[in-house]
């Protein structure tokens, strides 16, 4: 079948960066199911898996969102069948879904919204994950509690997770929601997403916070650049707050967070499946929530932009895209030629 991946440790401006495969069709394992992919979206983590070499001989096929059609299922598979339209991130540790089927773990997937397209819907997966386990799994804010007087700050609201993590905390806490943009495009973007405050990342956060009247907040959000911001999110975190990280700054002192008694949490979405964990399938239970809250109309696709069907042009320019860092919400590509 047609792929698309990278056999070695590339930069964008090398021609083989991302390259063509042709590779066996996947065939599934006791737990799997096999996707028809119908259309995807990218992620950093996309662009910095292309950056490291393949583990073993066998070429890495990229790709970390999807939406697609179970054509096959392995024989302890319960939950699908063969027709359903599903979306999910899956695990780093398999074959990506920039390909025409992929075999993925019924534990990591949902039924697709059926309110969305297949483009709309495959930019939610890894980036919904990644909201979600980073504001009620690891900040530890409370599902519902709609009477919560605190704020969450969001550093790079525009971006694919802060686009969809707004709308979490907006729609199903009663934090204060306060975004972080540079331009006028992305300020606007985070005010459609819902934030009730958009302040200036290229200024101090703690002077910016001043500025609208919120000197702390409870919680942070450290979507991007967090190694640059980390004193500005010191004096911006209340005592007893807490910060939770996406990014990785090369280095990241934690000891100025003590004074404070300062909590400080990675979230990384791939953990549950890298280490299949006891609850592994909780991802799938998280986008069928994700799923039913789209249907309700309290959340909405973060997609921005259709690049195409999925080539190597287009993911190429997804790739640069992404690495150009002046991305909004989600790019998605579908359909093969």
């Amino acid at each position: 079948m047609k792929a698309f991946g990278h056999r070695r440790a590339t930069r964008m401006d090398e021609s083989d960066a991302l390259v063509e495969l042709d590779i066996p069709t996947p065939v599934p394992g006791p737990r799997d199911v096999v996707v028809e992919i119908r259309a995807v979206s990218v992620n950093p983590v996309d662009t910095k898996l292309r950056s490291m070499d393949p583990p073993g001989d066998e070429p890495r096929v990229l790709g970390y969102d999807a939406v697609g059609t179970v054509v096959a299922t392995g024989g302890q598979v319960r939950g699908f069948r063969a027709g359903d339209r599903v979306f999910y991130a899956g695990s780093a540790q398999r074959q990506g879904s920039d390909a025409r089927f992929q075999a993925v773990d019924e534990r990591l997937i949902a039924r697709a919204p059926k309110t969305l397209s297949d483009p709309e819907a495959a930019a939610l997966p890894l980036t919904a994950l990644t909201a979600w386990e980073l504001l009620f799994d690891r900040l530890g804010v409370r599902l519902g509690d709609m009477e919560n007087p605190e704020a969450l700050l969001i550093i790079g609201g525009a971006g694919g997770v802060g686009s969809i993590l707004t709308q979490i905390a907006r729609r199903l806490t009663g934090l204060t929601v306060i975004a972080t943009a540079s331009r006028p495009e992305t300020t606007d973007w985070c005010r459609e997403m819902g934030a009730h405050h958009v302040i200036d990342h290229r200024r101090p956060l703690d002077q910016e916070l001043a500025r609208i009247g919120i000197p702390q907040v409870r919680y942070v959000a450290g979507l991007t650049a967090s190694g640059e911001h980390r004193d500005a999110i010191v004096r911006s975190l209340a005592p007893q707050g807490a910060l939770a990280l996406i990014d990785d700054p090369g280095e990241f002192d934690i000891m100025p967070f003590k004074r404070k008694s300062l909590s400080v949490h990675w979230e990384y979405m791939f953990a549950r499946p890298m280490f299949e964990t006891p609850d592994m399938a909780a991802q799938g239970k998280i986008l069928g929530q994700v799923a039913s809250l789209v249907e309700a109309g309290l959340l909405k696709t973060t997609l921005h932009e259709v690049l195409g069907p999925i080539t190597i042009a287009n993911l190429r320019r997804a790739h640069e895209l992404l690495e150009s860092g002046k991305g909004i919400g989600k790019a998605v590509l579908c359909g093969f030629e």
